[in-house]
């Protein structure tokens, strides 16, 4: 079936676009907002509306299907493209984009999210978020010129054997990293709460917040979860252990921080990610060495999780190459096409890394769908709530999507069963 329309339509995504270099340079919080003027190209304030842009293409059937352009929230920093401006790159997919897909087969998803990776307008590639936003409809779009499911188009894409149980969903708190936790614990979340830890006063001066929140976690997770509930700690620091400790990352007082940690986090496994931030990724990777070297040494068992430097294909590859991590961070709308974020967790595979189907809190429904697809085909270790920072609306649009998923999976299984049995007797 052939593609015949691209269309592109502005809209809004699940969070905002935050200046991050200006916020670490010491930008106020003004109620929700920020005080001060942005430092980033293309910032008209610190914390504006995220936005997206929704792309509809059109089969020749008169069937219409969906994906979403999105960007992260600190969109232009650590050597990512532009802030994404939709109302800008419109004219780019129904322009160009539209050019090069229309007329092609439905049917070809990999081909055609290899040729979109590839397409150059004006001698540069196109915006990372056009690229998971368009490869997102042609995903939609074999699925239906098939008659099945995303997540069997990227599993054939890929090569992979899907799961048959939804993937670990790691839930978001954001700042309400108490209610919202609590809200998690309820639900049962496998992994949580993530919690936000970006500053001194969060993690405290000698790290003594954080423990305290950690064992916090233990005793509430007993109070409120279900029965045989076993939750995996997730925290991301932002690279405050660092900021706390310092270099070198093996020594006895950052090896005993993180065996206070596991002590805090018993009888439940912990993971730490972005300990530190040294400001680019071969410092940052052999920094990740040492640590995990230090710890191994020491029988301290906290696993370290790469996010800061490790945004591209290519990073996951050096992260995952020199073995800097137990988990790297696939962040979807970083890699461009979505299948690109289905053959990074695929690299993990045969390594000491577990891959983390990541993204961020500033997508939309329609994206998070996709990913969810991405995560069963490729069987990852967890996959992040989103959009937004609220933890129920996108835990909800997640799990249920693979739910709904395997269910459907299971019952075109049974008809298949069916079938040949008929046609046997």
């Amino acid at each position: 079936m052939e593609i015949t329309g691209l269309h592109a339509t502005p809209g809004y995504s699940g969070f905002f676009f935050d200046d991050q270099r200006a916020i670490k340079q010491g930008a106020a919080h003004d109620g929700f907002t920020y005080e001060g003027e942005p430092v980033t190209d293309g910032f008209d304030e610190i914390r504006q509306a995220g936005e997206t842009l929704i792309v509809d293409i059109e089969l020749a059937d008169g069937t219409v299907v969906r994906g979403d352009c999105a960007a992260v929230q600190y969109s232009g920093a650590g050597g990512r493209d532009p802030l994404f401006q939709a109302a800008a790159y419109a004219p780019v997919i129904e322009g160009p984009v539209a050019a090069a897909l229309e007329g092609r087969d439905a049917t070809d998803f990999l081909d055609n999210a290899e040729s979109l990776e590839q397409l150059e307008v004006d001698g540069d590639r196109l915006h990372t978020a056009i690229r998971y936003g368009v490869s997102q409809a042609l995903l939609a779009a074999a699925a239906e010129a098939e008659n099945t499911t995303k997540t069997d188009v990227m599993a054939d894409a890929l090569g992979t054997e899907p799961a048959t149980e939804p993937v670990p969903v790691f839930g978001q708190s954001g700042d309400d990293r108490y209610n919202n936790t609590e809200k998690m614990f309820v639900k049962g979340v496998p992994v949580l709460p993530h919690a936000l830890i970006n500053s001194v006063e969060k993690i405290g001066e000698n790290g003594e917040v954080l423990l305290e929140y950690v064992e916090w976690l233990v005793e509430r997770s007993q109070e409120l979860g279900p029965d045989g509930y076993e939750p995996r700690f997730h925290i991301d620091v932002y690279g405050m252990i660092g900021e706390l400790f310092g270099a070198p990352y093996d020594r006895d007082e950052v090896v005993d921080y993180f065996a206070a940690l596991e002590d805090a986090a018993a009888p439940y496994p912990i993971q730490i990610e972005g300990p530190m931030d040294v400001g680019d990724r071969e410092d940052q990777i052999a920094a990740m060495v040492e640590l995990r070297e230090g710890l191994a040494e020491a029988s301290v068992g906290v696993d370290i999780v790469a996010d800061e430097w490790c945004n591209t294909f290519e990073d996951v590859q050096a992260f995952v190459d020199a073995g800097a991590a137990d988990l790297v961070q696939v962040k979807t709308p970083d890699l461009g096409g979505i299948h690109r974020s289905g053959q990074a967790v695929r690299y993990c595979e045969g390594t000491d890394t577990r891959a983390y189907l990541g993204g961020t809190c500033n997508e939309t429904e329609t994206s998070a769908r996709a990913c969810a697809h991405v995560a069963l085909a490729t069987n990852a270790a967890q996959v992040l709530a989103k959009p937004g920072m609220g933890f129920d609306e996108g835990y909800m649009i997640v799990e249920n999507e693979m739910r709904r998923t395997i269910a459907r999976r299971e019952r075109d299984e049974q008809r298949t069963e069916t079938d040949e049995v008929t046609a046997d007797d």
